[in-house]
């Protein structure tokens, strides 16, 4: 399998933005209340997974009804919605995944969700969070980011010392350098045209591409 798309139930600031990275042959996941979002931009599901406290009855029985998996969790359990999408999502052991959705409301949420991409066990394949504005994803030995000039990128060490920072097609470039947790130096780079490069020797990137249209 391709790609999977997870949809949470974070804000979607651009419904068209956000519609144009769905391919049909794309699998579709969606975490309880990210249904709600596949509805709006008129995405059947292949999977719904979740406690099911964010998605109306109605519709799960429409969906079961047309054929539409439907797993049902308690609401008292160890794992959000998203996470269990994304263990049932990597079972299926895709190339990408890419979860739409997952940023905005609650800070816990956010940060939880952002947690769930340093999970060693994806680290053999793509995964990203993307709401077709911002994209956010891990660099653990090198990466490509695509976009235009002007974009934003912000380069946030994970949890410690990131050591042997290499940038191309950035502004202003780091070269074998070290960033640091708690200092913000990798804040806000710019990218020069539509595509940049980030290597790094040890540790872990949270990259962040901010798309500026």
């Amino acid at each position: 399998m391709h790609r999977i798309i997870i949809f949470a139930n974070g804000d979607l600031p651009d419904l068209d933005k956000a519609l144009a990275l769905v391919h049909s042959e794309d699998f579709i996941i969606c975490a309880d209340g990210g249904l709600q979002h596949a509805l709006a931009l008129n995405v059947r599901p292949n999977l719904v997974i979740g406690d099911m406290d964010s998605a109306e009855k109605s519709q799960l029985k429409k969906l079961k009804d047309d054929g539409v998996s439907i797993e049902l969790f308690p609401q008292d359990k160890n794992e959000t919605d998203l996470e269990l999408a994304i263990n049932a999502a990597i079972q299926l052991k895709p190339e990408r995944i890419m979860i739409v959705a997952a940023l905005g409301g609650r800070i816990d949420q956010t940060l939880a969700n952002l947690a769930l991409l340093s999970d060693p066990r994806p680290s053999t394949f793509d995964i990203r969070l993307d709401d077709g504005v911002e994209e956010i994803f891990f660099c653990r030995d090198q990466v490509q980011v695509h976009g235009r000039g002007g974009d934003i990128v912000s380069l946030l060490p994970w949890g410690t010392v990131v050591h042997g920072v290499q940038t191309q097609g950035l502004k202003w470039p780091l070269n074998n350098e070290t960033l640091y947790p708690d200092k913000t130096r990798g804040i806000s780079n710019e990218m020069m045209g539509e595509s940049a490069s980030v290597k790094i020797s040890t540790g872990e990137l949270l990259v962040v591409h901010t798309r500026i249209s």
